[in-house]
């Protein structure tokens, strides 16, 4: 519509001539976008973007409408049409314009807030959950639901939660009722133990297939790492090819849990290349990360990213040509749209093997052509980014880059995360302590909404995990104080959307629903259950409890809209582990530790192996033997006071909610200690 109707000048005159013409960034005000949607949603039966809406002076909407071609065709109105025929209905009938505007107003204001019969926060939930995601998983090609396709993060992390907390230990506790009628009839001449196992291991086959086709497809940037937005077809190959940081900061985790659960190492390597393109080409000297790459450079959409076969042959030696082309799926003809989108609809292996190749070799080979193609791509004119930083994108980067250390024992994440938390809590942030939206252009602005605290929050506390810089937990809890008094709401429950002291809109809107990025309300939870873990305060589990409690309705009802509130409703019923590990600096043995403490995103290697391993509930804290308590930050204190280390060796505690087990002492007694949980 920008270059269709915006830009013609006879339609501009028209929209200046009749109206107060008011582009929005919804990105930027997606207070905004929120409040509007519903309306448009309720004109329509329908939403999407652009988005077209019209108010009255008093920003009330009345009429509005998705995408409008600038002249009627296919079936629908031109949007010259449209704007006559709103100004008419102004001119001559506003009566019934400024009515239609109050019932729609008053429609906009009841679902802002929605009330939903409550359920009980149990495992039932969790089960129900189970049960919705197998059957509308695609046992074909990995994801949920058909063409375009999203990647479905955190449904995808619930699945493996609830293969985790259902699988073969757990059994027993299912009954019946909740396995799918589907894979009842498949298993109907099993014994009741069997079809339990086959339900629950479908979580696990879901999500791993799922994590192979994405990474093997087009979505995947087979050259330079990172995931675009969406498929446009139902088998991954052909993206809709603009990057957005939001996407990727929510599917690294995806693929290192993937990886923790597996141990598959084609996942941990889509992290790693994944978390190299957002440290190479969307952060900003100063920091922070930027929020989108665009699909299109010199007018096309893709062609940074296509090849032709041609093209390929010429830079790469004929054998390697041959053999990176077969691994690529290039052809003559091309893919898409006469062009080639790398993807691998073969497995390493049988590529290999059909090459009379080893793994080994075949891998030497297509890493010296991709760099080779890498290369030559970054000679091409390069898509356009939108370089401003938000903070609740930032913030879920932050949780990305503090796992992706963590995990592969990399520093250089988190250093990158310290970096980035840094600019948001300097350039972003108040001396009064209020957080900014958005950042661009040395110019902070834009009062931050809900889900920039809860993100914010939450990624401080993993990067405090990565790195046991109290500064990063006191920032939280800073953030977290803030957002309690100014979005808190006493009534119902629960967080409002914008914050006691933003402007008035026409509806002051409650978000409960994930839609590509987890809702404010299931952010905010699982924040406040993680801080309030780390440092004792059992009034920001109380908050979080609540917040649980006013979406449970939904979490029952409709669960694939509430994957992030579900991973907070597991952690809350545990079990959850609290470990505190004590190294012992005064031992020789503890200093060799301590160095390699210190070059392993600052954890022992017995604490790196417990991160490599699926634990999704639980915290860690790492306490110097050397300091005492009285010596300890004030804001772990509580947690980690009385926990010394014994016999002067390295010390575990596994505690929860503050209850602790007899201490692991020494290297043999925490291995076998930790590989319990």
């Amino acid at each position: 519509m920008e270059h269709e109707s915006f830009e013609n000048a006879e339609i501009a005159s028209l929209m200046n001539e009749w109206y107060v013409c008011i582009k929005v960034d919804r990105e930027e005000r997606p207070d905004l976008d929120q409040v509007y949607m519903s309306a448009v949603q309720a004109m329509t039966g329908g939403g999407g973007w652009p988005m077209s809406v019209f108010l009255t002076p008093e920003l009330k909407p009345f009429y509005g409408g998705t995408y409008w071609p600038p002249s009627a065709r296919w079936g629908r109105p031109g949007f010259r049409e449209i704007l006559a025929g709103v100004h008419e209905a102004w001119q001559h009938r506003r009566q019934a314009v400024l009515a239609q505007a109050e019932e729609l107003t008053g429609h906009v204001v009841q679902v802002a807030s929605p009330i939903v019969s409550p359920s009980a926060l149990n495992e039932e939930i969790l089960k129900n959950a189970m049960s919705t995601l197998i059957r509308s998983a695609d046992r074909v090609h990995g994801g949920f639901g058909t063409a375009p396709k999203f990647p479905h993060s955190m449904d995808l992390r619930v699945a493996l939660r609830c293969w985790k907390r259902f699988g073969s230990t757990r059994r027993s506790e299912l009954g019946p009722a909740s396995i799918p009628a589907d894979t009842q009839r498949r298993a109907s001449d099993a014994p009741l133990s069997a079809q339990i196992s086959q339900y629950s291991d479908e979580m696990l086959d879901i999500v791993t297939l799922t994590l192979d086709k994405m990474a093997r497809g087009g979505i995947y940037d087979q050259l330079g790492g990172g995931f675009a937005r969406y498929s446009t077809d139902e088998r991954w190959l052909a993206p809709h090819f603009e990057k957005m940081l939001y996407d990727n900061a929510l599917l690294i985790p995806v693929y290192l849990e993937g990886y923790q659960a597996t141990g598959r190492a084609d996942f941990a390597r889509v992290a790693r290349e994944t978390l190299d393109y957002v440290q190479r080409e969307m952060t900003d000297p100063q920091g922070g990360f930027y929020s989108t790459q665009d699909a299109d450079s010199e007018g096309e959409e893709g062609k940074f990213f296509v090849w032709s076969r041609a093209e390929v042959e010429s830079l790469l030696q004929p054998a390697d040509a041959r053999i990176f082309c077969t691994y690529y799926d290039i052809t003559t003809d091309g893919n898409w749209e006469h062009k080639n989108i790398l993807n691998c609809p073969r497995p390493h292996d049988d590529v290999a093997a059909a090459e009379m190749l080893s793994p080994t070799d075949l891998e030497s080979i297509l890493i010296r052509c991709r760099e080779t193609l890498f290369a030559r791509r970054s000679e091409r004119i390069w898509p356009g980014r939108d370089e401003k930083v938000l903070a609740s994108w930032n913030g879920l980067m932050l949780s990305a880059m503090a796992m992706g250390a963590t995990v592969l024992g990399e520093p250089k994440y988190a250093e990158t995360g310290c970096a980035a938390a840094n600019f948001v809590l300097r350039e972003m942030q108040t001396s009064e302590g209020r957080l900014l939206h958005s950042y661009k252009d040395g110019q902070s602005r834009f009062n931050g909404y809900l889900d920039d605290y809860a993100a914010m929050i939450a990624g401080l506390c993993d990067l405090y995990q990565a790195v046991f810089d109290t500064t990063y937990l006191d920032a939280a809890l800073s953030l977290a104080e803030r957002m309690l008094s100014q979005f808190w709401d006493d009534a119902q429950g629960g967080f409002f959307y914008t914050s006691a002291d933003h402007e008035t809109l026409i509806a002051r809107n409650k978000e409960i629903h994930d839609n590509a990025t987890p809702s404010g309300n299931s952010l905010a939870a699982t924040a406040l259950l993680t801080l309030a873990r780390l440092t004792g305060r059992r009034e920001l589990e109380d908050k979080a409890v609540a917040t649980l409690e006013m979406m449970s309705g939904q979490l029952a009802r409709i669960p694939n809209a509430a994957g992030q509130a579900l991973i907070a409703l597991d952690f809350l019923i545990g079990p959850t582990h609290e470990i505190v590990f004590v190294n012992q600096a005064s031992q020789p043995d503890a200093r060799r530790q301590e160095a390699e403490f210190k070059t392993r995103t600052k954890a022992p290697p017995i604490l790196f192996r417990l991160r490599q391993r699926f634990v999704p509930n639980k915290l860690v804290h790492c306490r110097d033997g050397d300091i005492t308590d009285d010596r300890l930050p004030s804001t772990i204190r509580s947690m980690l006071s009385g926990k010394s280390g014994q016999q002067g060796l390295a010390t575990v505690y596994v505690c929860r909610q503050g209850a602790c087990h007899a201490p692991l002492v020494g290297d043999s007694q925490i291995e076998e200690g930790l590989c319990n949980l």
